[in-house]
């Protein structure tokens, strides 16, 4: 009997942590324009966090936002589809409601597959983690071209 408790205690406490990790954002949208195409809410035990970007995931350039609380957003690294990646150097310290500037991807638009974002959460006085936002500006240059 002690052993199916505990069996079930595990598969609970499982599918509470699966519940709780951080979902992909799916972009459905294909208009061209800003699509808020992936969020995290980053904590103060680690420095790294990586973002899946799934869906319609073509961008020519990024953007960061901020919320909930401050945070000094070092970098991030793009992954693309294709197999190849880029360093976007931010540096940038944010307060709540802050973002960053307009961040281009070399060569135009690609499929991007994830984006990693590396931080230093600044401290506050209640605590608070900053939620972050990732922007992607759709410009849908390989279906205007083909007019």
């Amino acid at each position: 009997m002690k052993k199916v408790l505990m069996v079930i205690f595990l598969a609970v406490a499982g599918v509470g942590n699966t519940l709780m990790a951080q979902q992909p954002k799916v972009v459905v949208s294909d208009k061209t324009g800003w699509h808020k195409i992936g969020e995290t809410t980053v904590k103060f035990e680690k420095e790294k966090d990586e973002v899946v970007i799934m869906g319609a995931d073509k961008f020519a350039s990024l953007k960061f936002k901020v919320t909930d609380a401050s945070i000094d957003l070092i970098s991030a690294d793009v992954y693309y589809d294709n197999g190849t990646s880029e360093n976007i150097d931010i540096r940038t310290p944010l307060k709540v409601s802050g973002e960053t500037k307009v961040f281009n991807i070399k060569g135009g638009e690609h499929d991007l597959k994830k984006v990693v974002l590396v931080y230093k959460t600044l401290p506050n006085s209640k605590d608070e983690k900053a939620h972050v936002e990732i922007w992607g500006l759709k410009t849908n240059a390989d279906k205007n071209n083909k007019k």
